[in-house]
């Protein structure tokens, strides 16, 4: 089976890694961006393992994508001509695109006649997008994929990996932080919010929130008096605790360093639960505190993870989990082993196959 995936960049990773090195080959820079491992739960099992027969890309990249042309002997700079060029070449029979809103069902029709399959990944409602041309689209969400069923598309459960690489961060020690949050700041989120605001309140530990903030909750937060931006801004009892945001092996890291990692899913989600978070967190040994909801097969209240129904109940949850270190330690290896078994790369790869 010949595979190519394509992976996009959010806007958050491209100002993250912003002084990135400027390659001089194809390879290099495909080698270097996976060994960020930013999405690497998402990046299947021949791409990690160097296959022959898997192909690799970052179709949004400019500079990437017109290295690959240059060394092809391509004079364009149009990206998805530059793309089309590549699953080409590559002689692809299996399609797997994680950044279908860019590359969407005319993308698609374009397809070379050597894929045999296309798949995508999309796990949020997106508006009037088109995806009705690839032949799955999948995630971890029944609500979402029950929409895009409803829009005409053929849709499959599918899942997140562990990546091997979290085992070296699991085992660093734990005496960081007690509590860490990593994701985005929106006033949209309203049930995040309020759990940030709890954990943020509970007096006596030491907690960092890491945020992906929004243009204008940035500059809510430059410009404190600035009319009309007061709900974008950080309230005070997180606003003193915040930091930037993480991804790839500093993520790894941070989680790999701290007790507990705070989990919240965003509003759009409905009652389906998780998010990358979820997989990052137990993956590198921490304790997932998180809400209550319909988690995948395996992650357990009390067993794997901790749950909360409410936010007022944030706080005592915290003080006991840094109270009892014996049962925090139980349940985060737990959820670790469980995620290394359940969830592995060969069992992904081997869904994958079953599914196309």
């Amino acid at each position: 089976m010949r595979l190519f995936q394509n992976v996009g960049r959010t806007r958050g990773f491209r100002n993250y890694f912003s002084n990135a090195p400027t390659f001089q080959s194809f390879a290099e820079g495909a080698a270097w961006f996976i060994d960020t491992r930013f999405g690497a739960p998402h990046i299947l099992a021949p791409i990690l393992s160097g296959s022959p027969y898997a192909f690799y890309t970052n179709g949004d990249d400019g500079h990437l994508q017109r290295l690959w042309a240059r060394e092809h002997g391509m004079r364009v700079d149009d990206l998805e001509v530059i793309l089309l060029a590549q699953i080409e070449h590559h002689q692809a029979e299996i399609f797997y695109n994680l950044d279908p809103i860019r590359y969407d069902s005319s993308f698609v029709r374009k397809l070379p006649g050597c894929v045999k399959a296309s798949v995508c990944w999309r796990a949020a409602p997106s508006g009037n997008v088109d995806l009705g041309d690839y032949d799955l689209v999948v995630c971890n969400f029944p609500s979402i994929l029950q929409d895009w069923q409803q829009k005409g598309c053929k849709v499959a459960y599918f899942f997140p990996a562990h990546d091997p690489i979290m085992d070296a961060y699991a085992d660093l020690g734990r005496d960081n932080l007690d509590l860490i949050f990593i994701g985005g700041f929106s006033r949209h989120h309203a049930h995040r919010v309020a759990a940030l605001r709890a954990a943020a309140s509970t007096p006596g530990i030491r907690a960092r929130l890491h945020f992906e903030d929004s243009r204008l909750t940035r500059l809510a937060n430059l410009l404190p008096y600035f009319p009309g931006l007061g709900s974008y801004r950080h309230p005070k009892e997180i606003r003193v605790i915040r930091a930037g945001p993480l991804y790839g092996r500093d993520l790894y890291a941070a989680i790999g360093a701290t007790k507990i990692v705070l989990n919240g899913a965003v509003d759009m989600a409905g009652d389906d639960r998780g998010n990358m978070r979820c997989f990052e967190a137990t993956g590198c040994g921490a304790l997932l505190l998180t809400d209550a909801g319909i988690y995948p097969d395996g992650f357990v209240d009390q067993e794997t993870m901790v749950v909360y129904s409410s936010t007022d109940q944030i706080p005592g949850l915290i003080k006991r989990l840094i109270a009892d270190v014996s049962w925090t330690e139980c349940v985060a290896r737990a959820g670790r082993a469980m995620v290394r078994d359940r969830y592995g790369k060969d069992r992904q790869w081997a869904r994958f196959r079953e599914l196309i």
